[in-house]
């Protein structure tokens, strides 16, 4: 059965992967926006940085991460003089380098979803004398809806699985920083099996539950092609 630490451990676990993908929404949306819609030079490049997370090991990026946000480097000095504190081993460093390293499985969705709606709607939006914003907000969203629906379910899941960035940023510190896959680790390091058991479980039973309602919304509202 699971002890009341792996469900604390769940439990925080699940409010970093619910933070973490707010803000990635927020982040990702007008960062997807401009990547589908700019001619700019700088989009591959902009492309390869925030697709970067995924080829980078992450210890490298958590070992940067921490080198950035302690007390000798750049953020952790900003950090500090603003009277916040350092931020690695802590709740919002976790979320920090958790947002870092899982926004490419938001902003590559929204990507996706805001170039296959093409041209068209925009230009009949702006023949009726709608506003950029307003444009945005009646017509992309509405079309770009099964992008939202994957982005946040894929960001939130890969947030929950984080192993290495978050041992390397957060630590080990329980009921403050300890995730639920270092709690796995942890009781398969002291060779408690069982326990390590049911947390698996309980993980491989949300890997499988997000994925089936990921399909099926898909399924249901399948993702906008080019209008042409």
């Amino acid at each position: 059965m699971l002890t009341p630490d792996d469900i604390a451990t769940l439990w925080l676990t699940f409010r970093v992967a619910g933070l973490a993908t707010v803000i990635m929404l927020i982040l990702g949306t007008p960062l997807a926006w401009w990547l589908a819609r700019t001619p700019s030079r700088w989009k591959g490049i902009c492309n390869a940085l925030v697709a970067l997370p995924l080829v980078l090991p992450p210890t490298v990026l958590g070992f940067y991460l921490l080198v950035l946000m302690g007390p000798k480097g750049p953020v952790g000095k900003l950090t500090s003089a603003l009277g916040w504190g350092t931020l690695p081993f802590t709740f919002n460093g976790l979320v920090v380098a958790s947002v870092l390293y899982s926004l490419p499985f938001v902003v590559q969705p929204l990507q996706t979803s805001f170039a296959a709606i093409g041209r068209q709607p925009l230009e009949a939006a702006a023949t009726l004398r709608a506003s950029p914003l307003d444009t945005f907000f009646s017509v992309v969203l509405p079309l770009a809806k099964p992008g939202f629906m994957t982005a946040a379910i894929l960001g939130f899941a890969h947030t929950v699985g984080e192993f290495g960035v978050v041992l390397m940023v957060g630590g080990n510190i329980p009921d403050e920083t300890r995730m639920v896959s270092v709690q796995i680790y942890n009781h398969v390091e002291a060779l408690q099996y069982p326990q390590a058991h049911w947390l698996a479980a309980c993980l491989l039973a949300f890997s499988f539950t997000v994925l089936l309602v990921l399909y099926s919304a898909l399924k249901t509202h399948p993702v906008a092609h080019p209008m042409t």
